[in-house]
């Protein structure tokens, strides 16, 4: 292979996660190339919080996170943290606010992070390269990377191209593939935070409902999210669905309360005894949507609809999957890297940030302070690296 240029650190994929890596690489002098196949960097970015970008959460805790090694993010999350990441952004004079529970948004745009983390980049001499095709990563004394724009050679490559959610938005395995060819191991992976499908037998029922939403709890196993659930055409989704799909497997059973803080069947009791003549999808109407009300009054008595609604079941038969998922669950094993400098243990120099590794945050910015926390600390651990020989 004929190399066109040579680099400390080539940064694959410019998301959240390489994008502060490679800039915090570069503050600390290395030469780092960051290459995408996308034609923009950022596409996450740009989509995410309807365009504003929820970019980070400020109660981010390592209980926040999926991983079969739970401890493993604290080491990153403890030494890069939200203020941190706010720091960088009231440098930009980048207005932003607090939507409920601690989700931050930019006022404006979610561009104005992407300029932010380029305008970063750019300061400290990271080159980017997009629609850029990796063709082979492989190692000698140092890697070497064949792409669509030339051969690269680097004493380090970091893995930050995400996960399998959201292929519309360029989504794929590539991470996972390599990180395979290099022998980590992975740990299966699912779609994360994703709405869930109807039964065949149910789904009429969840179809008549779409669009339906109402507060409620959300519990699977020992997982309970107390959020909005959406009725959909095809099942449900809606904030509290898409959390607890990331902790459940295929067959498992979900308990929804859909009075949530309310002795339901008290409280409709006592309505019937004041309104004798009511119609009880009129008493149930006070309670919960109007659609639902009438669609539980047709064949259930009140005493019936109370149980059913604060211990709603519901099976999913499948999720909507990686297309319509956030996030992906799993990833590189994480007992294969370190979590100081998320370096691989087995293969000196390399490294996989973001949400390639088996760390899942929950909906609300989790995952982006995830991005930005891997990144800054795989950059940080190649400034150490920079003096190796090639």
């Amino acid at each position: 292979m004929v190399a066109t240029s040579t680099y400390d650190a080539i940064i694959i994929g410019a998301g959240a996660a390489g994008l502060m890596c490679a800039l915090t690489a570069g503050q600390r002098g290395l030469r780092v190339l960051v290459l995408d196949h996308n034609a923009q960097v950022g596409a996450k970015i740009l989509i995410s919080g309807g365009g504003r970008c929820n970019f980070t959460n400020s109660g981010t805790a390592p209980v926040n996170f999926i991983s079969a090694n739970p401890h493993f993010a604290r080491s990153a999350l403890s030494r890069y943290t939200p203020q941190d990441f706010l720091a960088l952004i009231a440098k930009h004079k980048i207005a932003w606010h607090e939507k409920t529970l601690g989700q931050l948004f930019c006022d404006g745009s979610a561009k104005q992070i992407v300029k932010m983390l380029l305008d970063e980049c750019a300061s400290v001499g990271v080159k980017v390269i997009v629609d850029c095709k990796i063709s082979d990563v492989r190692k000698a004394d140092a890697f070497q990377v064949a792409t669509s724009q030339g051969a690269f050679v680097a004493r380090n490559v970091v893995l930050a191209t995400g996960g399998l959610s959201i292929p519309k938005m360029g989504a794929t395995g590539f991470a996972l593939d390599v990180a395979k060819k290099f022998g980590l191991k992975i740990v299966a992976p699912k779609p994360g935070l994703v709405p869930l499908k109807a039964a065949a037998d149910e789904l009429p029922f969840y179809t008549s409902l779409s669009g339906v939403a109402l507060p409620a709890v959300a519990c699977t196993g020992k997982m309970k999210f107390a959020e909005n659930v959406l009725f959909t055409h095809r099942g449900l989704s809606g904030p509290a669905i898409l959390q607890v799909s990331s902790y459940m497997v295929q067959g498992d059973e979900l308990v929804l309360d859909l009075a949530p803080e309310v002795d339901l069947a008290a409280l409709l009791k006592r309505r019937r005894h004041e309104r004798p003549k009511a119609e009880p999808k009129t008493l149930l109407a006070e309670f919960v949507p109007q659609r639902l009300a009438e669609s539980l009054a047709i064949e259930l008595s009140l005493e019936k609809i109370a149980e059913r609604l604060k211990r709603w079941r519901f099976t999913p038969a499948e999720t909507e999957g990686y297309a319509k998922a956030e996030v992906m669950v799993g990833g590189v094993d994480t007992e294969g890297l370190s979590s100081k400098t998320m370096e691989t243990k087995a293969v000196r120099g390399l490294y996989v940030i973001g949400e390639a590794v088996d760390v899942t945050g929950w909906l609300g910015g989790y995952n982006f302070q995830w991005a930005w926390a891997s990144g800054a600390v795989a950059g940080q651990g190649m400034v150490r690296d920079s003096a190796r020989d090639l």
